[in-house]
């Protein structure tokens, strides 16, 4: 029985469909290819509370991490508002209010459907390991202040602590081998690692510590000295030590107090302060430190008037004093204070922790004098004096202990395997997009004759 017109038409239409959409599964089958696309962006916020002050950082990197630690940079610093938090002792939940301001200028910087899986962590470092040794109370409630505030953000909050001299002497050396490029770099299209021979050693002084830390020659002798890092696949271990009370402000204090104790007496005459300057201070604030161990001669209720005479020779023999440096006579791998610390070498950065401050400007022959000190101490003299660099920054990014931190902190975070798409070729799309429109145009013509077909 032969088929009528409309019969032919529609089988036609519906043949052309068929065909149609079978060469559209085909293109999409056979042709497409894996893509990868861009990887997101992660965020994390450290804060540095430090003896003297708190700052805020925020660093971003890409969620694929390059052997499994993050391609860290710095997004944002904010200083807080205020003195270090050790010193709210008397009210600890102003330490807490005072984060406010630079934890807001952060949320505003990152999207918020990123917040629950951005980490958030405050480190305190010396000033706070000065309180906890002098009141522990004081400081707990202290860090329980900022955690209760950091707490509430809708951050992922990992806890406030007071961080070990000895990590923040070893993220100090993460940072500033990261920032100028010695722990991995981007050469020829690819991440590659520089040799060995060009990493760097840190020396970062605060307001109460200071920490050195580099990679030595031999062995590490002192298991207590060595830190032992992964990086970007690659195992390090460095030497670090922190010497509490050997920071800018604690050294000043001591060495206030220390002079006190040779010429007791309402009048101090200071050879470190320039000759005629004159200053007044409560005796009573020399000895809040721990890190001042000698009684006081005078009644603490006191005032005390220092007069600068401006002798550097006697400022510097005052500064000596401070060290114990006969408790390494004999020994090669010593540098103070009976401390192990095997010979310097390489290059060494210095963090310039107080640039352009006129409210130091008294205290910059003394300070100069105990840098030069210490750094003599540390085994450095006129012939290694142009390995030292002394920076407050570096590839835009402040050198310091969060960014070491923070590159460490994503080497926990499991490394998440960029998204995989399938896609074609332009030509190929093209191709895909007429046999489609060439299916539904078939379909519906179909659809049209079968309509028209009952309606008869």
């Amino acid at each position: 029985m032969a088929l009528s017109w409309k019969e032919r038409v529609f089988m036609a239409l519906l043949g052309t469909a068929t065909a149609s959409g079978l060469t559209v599964l085909v293109l999409i089958l056979v042709e497409a290819t894996n893509i990868l696309l861009p990887a997101d962006t992660k965020f994390g916020i450290v804060l540095d509370a430090g003896s003297s002050h708190t700052s805020l950082f925020v660093y971003q990197w890409p969620a694929d991490k390059e052997k499994d630690t993050g391609l860290v940079s710095q997004a944002l610093a904010c200083q807080v508002e205020g003195p270090g938090i050790s010193s709210y002792t008397s009210d600890p939940t102003q330490a807490g209010e005072s984060l406010k301001g630079c934890l807001e200028e952060a949320l505003a910087l990152i999207p918020e459907n990123q917040y629950r899986g951005t980490p958030l962590f405050l480190g305190a470092t010396a000033g706070m390991r000065l309180l906890s040794q002098k009141n522990s109370s004081q400081a707990g409630d202290i860090l329980a202040a900022v955690s209760g505030v950091l707490g509430q953000s809708p951050l992922d909050f990992w806890g406030a602590e007071v961080l070990a001299g000895q990590d923040e002497g070893a993220f100090a050396w993460i940072t500033i081998n990261y920032v100028l490029g010695r722990l991995v770099k981007y050469s020829s299209g690819e991440w590659i690692q520089p040799a060995e021979g060009t990493l760097v050693g840190a020396l970062d002084m605060g307001g109460a510590s200071t920490q050195i830390s580099f990679l030595p020659r031999g062995p590490i002798l002192d298991e207590s000295t060595r830190a032992t890092l992964r990086l970007y696949g690659t195992d390090y271990s460095i030497y670090t030590h922190s010497y509490l009370c050997f920071g800018r402000d604690q050294m000043l204090n001591r060495l206030l107090a220390a002079l006190v104790q040779v010429s007791p007496g309402a009048l101090l005459r200071h050879p470190c302060y320039l000759s005629g300057f004159q200053t007044t201070l409560p005796l009573a604030s020399l000895y809040e430190s721990p890190c001042v161990h000698m009684a006081a001669q005078l009644g603490l209720t006191q005032n005390l008037t220092v007069e600068g005479t401006g002798n550097p020779g006697a400022c510097l023999a005052a500064i000596r004093e401070l060290f114990n440096f006969s408790s390494c006579e004999g020994s090669g791998d010593c540098a103070f204070n009976g401390v192990y610390q095997p010979p310097v070498q390489g290059q060494f950065y210095v963090e310039d922790s107080y640039p352009g401050q006129e409210r130091w400007l008294r205290d910059y022959c003394a300070s100069s004098l105990y840098i030069l000190t210490l750094l003599e101490a540390f085994g450095f003299s006129e012939e290694t004096w142009a390995n030292i660099e002394f920076q407050k920054q570096a590839g835009g990014t402040e050198i310091g202990w969060t960014l070491g931190y923070m590159l460490n902190l994503t080497g926990m975070i499991p490394a998440e395997a960029p998204a995989q798409w399938r896609a074609q070729s332009y030509g190929v799309w093209v191709a895909g997009v007429v046999f489609v429109v060439l299916t539904l145009t078939a379909i519906l013509g179909a659809a049209a004759v079968q309509l028209l077909w009952v309606q008869d």
